[in-house]
């Protein structure tokens, strides 16, 4: 994801850019079926293009006021989880329907609560 050339013109640098707005990454492919062979998410915002049956991704270490947003894009339900000894709305996982988005927000270092597009 390119970042924001209206950030840049103010004078911030690259990295800080990336830290105010955020980073993206486009066509990932979700792996697994369970929390420990879900695929690693590395950026705030996530588009995953391909979603075999059953299979997720797994959202990174919890950081209070954190902010990382799923778009699924494939042919199935894809299953999000968090990180081991963390809950996403309370519970282990969380699944997003195809063509749906979803923002999850760090409240805590062990709680995730999300907001599902409709």
């Amino acid at each position: 994801m390119p970042i924001p050339s209206r950030v840049l013109g103010a004078g911030v640098n690259s990295l800080a850019t990336v830290s105010i707005c955020g980073d993206g990454v486009t066509s990932l492919v979700a792996a697994g079926t369970t929390a420990a062979t879900a695929l690693q998410l590395k950026f705030v915002y996530n588009q995953v293009a391909t979603t075999a049956a059953s299979s997720g991704v797994k959202l990174p270490t919890t950081e209070t006021g954190e902010l990382i947003v799923v778009a699924n894009d494939g042919a199935n339900s894809l299953t999000v989880y968090p990180q081991t000894g963390s809950t996403i709305d309370g519970v282990s996982s969380v699944s997003i329907a195809t063509t749906k988005r979803a923002f999850f927000i760090a409240v805590s270092l062990t709680a995730w609560v999300s907001i599902l597009g409709a």
